[in-house]
């Protein structure tokens, strides 16, 4: 589902004007919540640019790096050495779903994908939230600051750099 919320995130950048939207840079703060009320918190920056490209530089607690483009994912965590490669098998049009969503009031809309809700929350043209439960029924909640939108993101930022000697896991 991680990998579910990243590629529909990279795709919902563009909520606000989906047409006009090209690329979007962001601060985030991600908070996971289990059914105990404990809370895991998650910090970093991202870089997303359309159609489906996005990076996720996961800060704290761990270092993290998540390469995701239209058809895989690349998991780069530095702390044990260690790189996964994941092809993405669904054929699902983001940019489509976050397009149709349904506006709730002026500032908050709602989208759907495999029987699951996603509300986001808009401020001033920007992605401020977005809130959904994953699979294992954990409230997720990533709120974004410092966002940017159509400024030119390079290409090679969303290519996968990591040294030669880590472990590689192909899923």
């Amino acid at each position: 589902m991680k990998v579910f919320f990243s590629l529909l995130l990279c795709s919902s950048i563009g909520f606000a004007s989906l047409n006009s939207i090209n690329s979007f840079k962001a601060d985030f703060t991600q908070s996971v919540t289990d059914d105990r009320n404990a809370t895991l918190h998650y910090s970093g920056n991202l870089a997303a640019q359309k159609p489906q490209n996005a990076v996720w530089h996961y800060l704290l607690p761990i270092q993290k790096d998540v390469y995701i483009n239209k058809y895989s994912v690349t998991i780069i965590e530095p702390e044990i050495e260690q790189v996964i490669f994941r092809r993405i098998e669904t054929k699902f049009d983001f940019f489509n779903m976050i397009q149709n969503a349904k506006k709730i009031n002026s500032n908050t809309y709602e989208a759907q994908y495999q029987n699951k809700n996603f509300i986001i929350k808009m401020q001033n043209n920007f992605i401020e939230e977005i809130l959904y439960s994953d699979d294992f029924e954990n409230k997720v909640s990533i709120v974004f600051t410092n966002q940017k939108q159509n400024i030119k993101i390079e290409d090679k930022k969303f290519i996968a750099d990591y040294p030669s000697d880590f472990d590689v896991i192909r899923d």
